[in-house]
């Protein structure tokens, strides 16, 4: 069973990513920038889509990697925790 923290896909020759939040923080960075809506595809509650057109600043979007890889690894289990940090 295979576990993301980060999806991508383009639209309109836009990237867009698909990343893992905390649903407080999630509802928050939606209404700060407008290029953070619900994720699409995804549980709306717990999932960012982000349109990257250079209007958010690169720190918040690593920022937003990070919190979205932090939310998915501290879920699996021991035993897979153990394989990631092997690789």
């Amino acid at each position: 069973q295979g576990k993301m923290f980060a999806l991508f896909t383009t639209k309109e020759d836009t990237a867009r990513v698909n990343l893992k939040c905390d649903p407080f923080h999630a509802q928050e960075l939606r209404s700060i920038f407008d290029c953070v809506v619900p994720g699409y595809h995804m549980n709306k509650k717990h999932w960012n889509t982000l349109i990257l057109d250079d209007s958010i600043p690169k720190n918040v979007v690593e920022d937003m990697i990070d919190q979205s890889y932090d939310l998915v690894f501290s879920k699996l289990t021991k035993k897979e925790k153990e394989k990631v940090l092997s690789s």
